[in-house]
């Protein structure tokens, strides 16, 4: 069991870090591309997106249909979504007028775009906190299934990592373009990505014996709102901002192929 738990966390830990490597794709641009920026955002919400709508709440929906049944299980589900929907709106509801960069208010040019710089790095931030949200319960997952079988667990392990790579540059891109530091943006990245091994060490210590598939359903449910959300109300508003509304777009597009070849490889 002991050798067991150690290729468990360290495959978890793997999975993790591979954040890092998506940051460091996303921080080779130019800082001042910002076509590049566009692009990359709009990139981050297709992940984002087609993660969670085709992944994360099927998941959930299988978890808690088996729990609760069908129909019940369907309802909790979609209860469970835009209750992470709802949570992340609270959130934004509750920053000041004018430390929220939604709220539309009179500024010079150089005002503008340091609001401009203060909403990336919140962009950043938000998505960095939504992806280690997600990875949390990943982490878990992964580790558990590690622990049983670590053969089994390989191939989920991979597609987790894959699927990590962009969301590094879902993090790294916006907040290089915020403060110009390519360090910052490294370990925003990195620490989203430490989410997942944390999940497995938390729910190693003090989860799993309560863990059942109905917890699993809900947060993975919640989750997947929380994901769409601030793709919609943050990474998609900002990438129409920084370039033409055409290449948001194809980057979103882009976003979702990948993650749609990601999760193919690995049925």
């Amino acid at each position: 069991m002991d050798g067991n738990l150690l290729i468990a966390f360290g495959m978890t830990t793997f999975a993790g870090l591979s954040t890092g490597i998506g940051s460091a794709i996303g921080l080779f641009a130019k800082r001042t591309n910002t076509k590049f920026l566009s692009v990359s955002l709009g990139f981050s919400a297709g992940v984002m997106v087609y993660v969670s709508m085709v992944e994360i709440f099927f998941k959930a929906q299988t978890e808690l249909q088996e729990v609760l049944g069908p129909k019940p299980g369907a309802i909790a589900t979609v209860l469970a979504f835009f209750a992470g929907m709802i949570l992340i709106a609270v959130i934004d509801w509750l920053i000041p007028k004018e430390q929220n960069p939604h709220e539309i208010q009179s500024k010079t040019v150089e005002s503008a775009e340091a609001e401009n710089k203060r909403r990336l790095k919140r962009t950043g931030v938000f998505t960095a906190l939504a992806i280690a949200l997600h990875n949390f319960p990943e982490g878990l997952a992964t580790f558990v299934a590690a622990l049983k079988d670590p053969t089994m667990a390989l191939p989920i392990v991979v597609a987790i990592a894959i699927h990590n790579i962009p969301e590094g540059i879902a993090v790294s891109v916006p907040i290089y373009y915020a403060t110009g530091s390519k360090k910052k943006a490294f370990l925003y990245s990195l620490a989203s990505g430490l989410a997942e091994p944390v999940g497995a060490l938390v729910g190693y210590l003090i989860l799993l014996p309560f863990m059942n598939q109905a917890v699993f359903g809900v947060l993975f449910a919640a989750v997947a709102g929380i994901m769409v959300f601030i793709s919609f109300d943050e990474l998609l508003p900002a990438a129409r901002e920084y370039g033409e509304h055409h290449l948001s777009i194809y980057g979103m597009v882009a976003g979702m192929a990948v993650m749609a070849i990601s999760l193919l490889l690995f049925m």
